[in-house]
């Protein structure tokens, strides 16, 4: 899943959001040595429609409830696999799935000294309610020849090839389905999470409209590794409580919205700073997250904060620590934050977000919030400049002198 857009907490304003303030490897099995066929050359006879079969007997187990049928597709796997395969289907049979297919999308390796074929198999399913379309994940399967036909003995991890993450790749799962929620993963507290989801629909319908879904799939798993895969590859939670993300569409379209939950750093928020967070990415979900590549990375991020603290019994200092400090010191930024000062790794991070958010408050204040969000919705489709010039009436220069005059108001 391609990350979007992600709230970050840094350690010192943060702290107003936290508490003391106002197994993905684990479950793969590929480490286990793939079993050799007792046919000679019988993997040179190996065909994808081979494989056909077992995955629609799989599919067909999984949508009827068959959990005997569909262990025996794997009944000549090592334990280790049967154990990784009895609990996923266990996850799936909880999630509420509106079709569910495996098929083979290709034919990876054939090992005939082995005798066992790697196929790439494309899974497609949709969450019931939720999804629009199918989504399309990619998983691999080793299978090898058998009396009668072939059978799945493992998958490809051992030979190099990686699945899509997936949250029935976790521990046993818990599905919490809420008014506009639903949220799946073997984390705790997902009831709470569910309730605070269904709290932020209509306070973010609010300002940006209910021109969007109005509803969310939320994915909390337990194990911080199996999160940071689900945020998509080489992605890191370590910052950060929750995620929008994007499950690529079976057909090539926008794809389904997902809310990745960071089980380490969402633990440690106390009950304002997860209501932020989640409606600050619900935000995301409902905007887009500005996918067109255009608006700016500081109205994207400040607006969705906008939303996220809209409510919020809280006081721009105490939310705005870091910043604060700054500020205190004589040092107050010269310009809006460029997209750098949003990475996982920027030294400014936290103020990073908190000058956006500031910015976008600055102007809600002034001109109203709904000229902030037409000014969103704007910066998607004309350049920053334009687009300020256009809704606000402001050269670039004129606007950064506002929003510093505000900053050294706000914080001081």
């Amino acid at each position: 899943m391609p990350r979007r857009r992600a709230r970050a907490l840094g350690a010192g304003g943060a702290a107003a959001l936290l508490a003391g303030g106002g197994g993905l490897l684990g479950v793969r099995s590929g480490r286990h040595a793939e079993p050799r066929a007792h046919a000679d050359g019988a993997a040179r006879s190996f065909a994808p429609a081979d494989a056909g079969a077992v995955l629609a007997g799989r599919a067909a187990a999984v949508r009827s409830g068959d959990r005997t049928a569909f262990m025996a597709t794997v009944a000549s796997a090592p334990a280790a696999f049967q154990d990784v395969q009895s609990r996923m289907y266990g996850n799936l049979r909880r999630l509420p799935l509106d079709g569910w297919r495996e098929r083979v999308a290709g034919v990876e390796a054939v090992d005939d000294a082995a005798g066992v074929a790697v196929v790439r198999v494309e899974v497609r399913y949709r969450l019931r309610g939720f999804d629009r379309g199918d989504v399309a994940r990619t998983r691999h399967l080793s299978l090898a020849p058998r009396p009668g036909g072939w059978t799945v003995v493992g998958d490809g991890s051992s030979r190099g090839f990686r699945d899509d993450a997936e949250i029935w790749d976790g521990g046993p799962l818990t599905v919490v389905k809420g008014r506009a929620s639903l949220v799946a993963g073997d984390a705790t507290g997902l009831a709470d999470i569910a309730r605070r989801l269904d709290a932020a629909v209509p306070v973010v319908s609010g300002v940006v409209g209910k021109g969007w879904a109005q509803r969310v799939v939320a994915l909390a798993p337990a194990d911080a590794a199996l999160a940071s895969a689900l945020a998509g590859p080489g992605q890191s939670l370590g910052q950060i409580a929750a995620l929008a993300a994007v499950a690529p569409s079976a057909g090539g379209g926008r794809g389904e919205d997902r809310v990745v939950i960071s089980p380490g750093t969402f633990g440690r928020l106390n009950r304002l700073g997860r209501g932020v967070v989640l409606t600050h990415e619900l935000t995301h979900v409902a905007t887009g997250g500005a996918s067109d590549r255009t608006t700016p990375l500081w109205l994207i991020e400040g607006f969705a904060d906008y939303v996220g603290y809209r409510d919020a019994k809280i006081g721009v200092r105490a939310a705005a620590g870091e910043l604060r400090r700054d500020v205190a010191a004589g040092r107050v930024a010269a310009t809006l934050p460029a997209a750098a000062a949003f990475a996982g790794g920027s030294a400014r991070l936290s103020q990073a977000y908190q000058e956006s958010w500031l910015a976008c408050r600055m102007i809600a204040d002034r001109y109203g919030e709904g000229t902030l969000a037409q000014l969103y919705r704007t910066a998607g489709r004309v350049p920053e400049a334009t687009a300020l010039r256009d809704v606000l009436g402001l050269d670039r220069t004129r606007f950064t002198a506002l929003w510093r005059d505000y900053l050294k108001r706000e914080l001081t």
